[in-house]
């Protein structure tokens, strides 16, 4: 009987070497973005040191809270988005993953139920229930738009469990509105072009972070279908739009609060600034896992390989909903 000797590896044709796994190098860019953002993302304090100004009590508490209010806001805008371009594929599976939007509407319930306790207790973290003056909350601007959020949370994931889930579509955009009039009050300069950008800017992050989420849920269920990369192909043109707002906005509403001839100074002088440049490495990041993955998408064998730097473009985004959140709790570098 003749013995067939195995192969050597090196000898091997290299048409049948093993493919590299993205994995690595995926781990490799968040590790990169977490030490870029390190600093900013362990709390106000290091983003103040140095800078001469003092954060209000309780700023800590107040990003987590604005943090949970953003990720829970882009949960349902997602699903609903990433639903609607679902079903415009034509054989498109009809599994969809189990939907998180009510549990996404009780967190921002919670989220803006707390933020209103502080506008209640004079814009500082409140000590004890007797310090919270509830009645106020109906006499004040910044109070009125805290109380819509917590009913607007409340009215969504009602419409979440119901048979009609695609109605939480005007609960949540009255979230966005009441927020973009926070972030921009009267006394602010032109505060309604300022709420003007700020709308387009976070419609635009939750349609982005929520819907790729749900697309990947998507995927998860539609193993072996055809129609999945379809969808995420679908969603990578949606999303090149996406940044292009995004990015748009941002740098606008950035120039409102740093006048040009300011900005490299105030990025590294002003706890602001420094969040602001931190955030804008997250999102430079974050387009490069995008693009990596549309490069693979076009031209890899198997198209749902393109799903590796998705995840990980999901992995950093949450990121970027974490130092949004701290950045809307710190003190503005120029009062208008």
């Amino acid at each position: 009987m003749t013995l067939i000797r195995p192969t050597p590896p090196s000898a091997r044709p290299r048409g049948h070497a093993r493919p590299r796994s993205g994995n690595g190098r995926a781990v490799a860019v968040l590790v990169l973005v977490a030490l870029a953002a390190l600093v900013p993302l362990l709390g106000p304090a290091p983003a103040l040191a140095g800078t001469g100004e003092a954060a209000a009590p309780g700023t800590g508490g107040i990003a987590l809270l604005r943090t949970v209010l953003f990720a829970a806001l882009a949960v349902p805008v997602g699903e609903l988005f990433a639903g609607r371009l679902a079903r415009r594929l034509d054989g498109a599976p009809p599994l969809a993953p189990r939907s998180w939007s009510p549990y996404a509407a009780a967190a921002g319930f919670a989220a803006a139920l707390g933020l209103a306790s502080v506008v209640a207790a004079g814009n500082l973290a409140p000590g004890s229930l007797t310090g919270l003056d509830l009645g106020g909350l109906y006499s004040s601007r910044e109070g009125r738009l805290a109380l819509l959020e917590v009913n607007a949370f409340l009215v969504a994931g009602l419409c979440a469990a119901s048979r009609r889930p695609g109605t939480q579509v005007w609960p949540l955009a009255a979230v966005v509105v009441a927020e973009a009039l926070r972030a921009h009050p009267p006394a602010e300069h032109t505060p309604l072009l300022g709420s003007g950008l700020t709308l387009l800017h976070l419609t635009c992050a939750s349609l982005w972070v929520g819907g790729l989420l749900h697309v990947l849920r998507t995927l998860g269920r539609w193993r072996g279908s055809g129609a999945g990369p379809a969808l995420l192909g679908l969603y990578a043109r949606v999303a090149a739009v996406l940044l292009a707002v995004i990015t748009a906005t941002g740098v606008c509403s950035s120039l409102r609060r740093m006048p040009p001839g300011t900005v490299l100074e105030q990025l590294t002088d002003t706890a602001y600034g420094r969040v602001l440049l931190a955030k804008v490495l997250v999102v430079a990041a974050v387009a490069a896992l995008a693009l990596w993955a549309r490069v693979r998408l076009g031209r890899a064998a198997d198209p749902l390989a393109a799903c590796s730097p998705a995840r990980a473009e999901v992995a950093v985004l949450a990121l970027v909903v974490a130092v949004s959140g701290l950045l809307t709790a710190l003190p503005v570098p120029i009062r208008w």
